[in-house]
């Protein structure tokens, strides 16, 4: 690009958008010398990171080629960059931390993690925070993605996929995963569902904001929510500016007579696996709320684990028996791994193009690429095999959770150990979960507090995931759990 005066050009380079014109004259080896360092120091180049070669650097800044040799060679002296041969010239030097926490630093902050009501950035500080053993509640084991079955398929797909597919696609997702879905649904959740009802979205949660903003656009302002029930479904229909009256779980699932109390014409659902508490809907309550739902009331139903279960035949899908006035929503979060980012939705028709108009106004549709991959992994069976190996890791996991929890804290009691991917524990006496916790955390152990996923006051309690880690581990975080709790109660 040349000058106004058209007597010379830019001397600039696009990387680290370094510009001669802001070093002294006389002085570029330095300039150069230090821009590079600011960048090591800032994270801007990271350690492993490879600079420009000389020649093309000096190129790009219309300078000669021995400035920047020099500033190289100030760099490689301090002990920021080294020669690596053809790999080029390559950053050795960390950059600057913040010192070391003292372990009365790491237990105030854990404390904070857990103080007070939890905001809407508290999954992401839970997950970024360090443990030891993680037992959060709502992974798969993430060990035993099946890498080499998704590459074969993504080869397939590759191999044969048009040149066209590489473009914009349908927003409700690809006819091959729409197919595959409906005929997954067909066989493992007794839903007929027409491949063109179902709408291809971002998991679970993307679900919900969809479903809520449609519905405040139709005058909706509460949707009803199990108690205790699950936080981030809670917070993502807050965030769509709806309120979620709480209505009590008991053993039989939601009592369908608080939900009538409440005058919700909406209400979110677990009903194969209860969150967090694990209890199926019962058959009396099924009919109860199907009469509920009769009256014009819009069922929300989030299927987000009913394949995993152990000690117990399968539960009908709510879907299966009153499609009119039930929108369920299902992903593959549980069933391979949540960084897929993949599930779909079922709406009622007089919900259905409002809900794709939501999703194309939000991203135009999920990426067509793993649609197509995991819609091969469907329909070749490989998925159905994954889930018979998931069977047996989980149920293995389980029964050692059970056996830990046992032996180190035996005045627990169990909910929910017959399927899904977690335990719920409530404990006796009046200690705060969320102090339990966070001196969980502060020693190493992750977990999540009951009190968060409830509204209404409730017995002490702890979620506890074990399908993501060994029996080693799980046996190790729950010996640190028995300890804390000791402590608590004396």
């Amino acid at each position: 690009m040349w000058d106004a005066g058209g007597t010379g050009a830019a001397s600039g380079s696009d990387f680290l958008q370094l510009d001669t014109a802001d070093a002294p004259v006389g002085g570029l080896s330095d300039w150069l010398a230090g821009r590079l360092r600011e960048a090591i120091s800032d994270g801007r180049l990271p350690v492993g990171s490879r600079l420009p070669a000389s020649r093309l650097l000096a190129a790009e800044l219309r300078v000669s080629r021995g400035v920047v040799t020099e500033a190289y060679r100030r760099l490689s002296e301090d002990g920021h960059v080294a020669g690596r041969g053809r790999k080029g010239t390559v950053v050795v030097a960390a950059p600057l931390t913040a010192p070391p926490s003292s372990p009365a630093t790491a237990a105030t902050a854990t404390g904070a993690l857990f103080a007070g009501e939890p905001g809407a950035e508290i999954f992401d500080a839970l997950r970024a925070a360090p443990a030891r053993v993680d037992l959060s509640p709502g992974l798969p084991d993430l060990a035993a993605f099946p890498r080499a079955a998704w590459l074969r398929a993504e080869r397939a797909v590759l191999g044969t996929l048009s040149a066209s597919g590489f473009g914009y696609g349908d927003p409700r997702g690809t006819p091959a995963l729409r197919r595959a879905v409906a005929n997954w649904l067909a066989r493992n959740r007794g839903i007929r569902a027409d491949p063109e009802d179902i709408l291809v979205v971002a998991g679970t949660a993307q679900a919900l904001t969809l479903l809520a903003r449609v519905l405040h656009r139709r005058g909706i302002r509460q949707v009803a929510v199990e108690d205790p029930g699950s936080l981030g479904a809670r917070q993502h229909l807050r965030d769509g500016l709806l309120e979620t009256p709480p209505v009590p779980v008991d053993s039989e699932g939601i009592r369908v007579d608080a939900l009538r109390a409440t005058g919700a014409p909406a209400v979110v659902l677990t009903p194969a696996h209860q969150f967090p508490t694990g209890v199926v809907l019962g058959g009396e309550r099924r009919r109860e709320l199907i009469r509920w739902a009769g009256e014009g009331g819009l069922i929300i139903e989030d299927d987000y684990d009913a394949e995993h279960r152990y000690d117990r035949p399968p539960v009908a899908a709510l879907r299966s028996m009153l499609a009119e006035q039930v929108c369920y929503a299902g992903s593959v979060s549980k069933l391979l791994a949540p960084a897929l980012r993949v599930g779909w939705v079922l709406a009622p028709p007089r919900y259905r193009d409002a809900l794709l108009d939501a999703k194309r106004y939000a991203d135009l549709g999920n990426a067509a690429l793993p649609q197509l991959v995991l819609a091969h992994l469907m329909e070749s069976g490989e998925l159905e095999r994954h889930l018979r190996l998931l069977r047996r890791r989980h149920r293995h996991r389980r029964d050692a959770m059970i056996r830990a929890l046992a032996a180190h804290l035996p005045d627990a009691r169990v909910h929910g150990a017959a399927a899904g991917l977690h335990l719920m524990i409530t404990l006796p006496g009046e200690v705060a979960d969320r102090d339990l916790a966070a001196a969980a955390l502060a020693r190493g152990v992750k977990t999540q507090p009951l009190s968060w996923h409830a509204q209404r006051p409730h017995p002490p309690g702890l979620v506890l995931g074990y399908a993501a880690n060994t029996p080693t581990l799980i046996t190790e975080g729950v010996a640190v759990l028995g300890e804390v709790v000791r402590e608590f109660v004396g």
